[in-house]
């Protein structure tokens, strides 16, 4: 493995920084929406799955 100076590392890192694309404002902001969104959605979803198995278990066990 070859080895570097720290001045070789740091032009590296600079030079794959600059090949890094950026999102615009408008994509990030569309994007954290959407993530958002998305973990609300979920949430919802896993609250009425938990509501329907405690419902379903609770009526199972009043049978006994």
């Amino acid at each position: 493995m070859a080895k570097f100076t720290p001045f070789q590392f740091m032009q590296q890192v600079r030079s794959e920084v600059s090949k890094v694309v950026w999102p615009t404002r408008r994509e990030l902001l569309v994007t954290t929406a959407m993530v958002f969104a998305m973990a609300a959605l979920a949430s919802i979803f896993f609250f009425l799955i938990d509501q329907v198995i405690a419902f379903g278990l609770t009526s199972l066990l009043d049978l006994f």
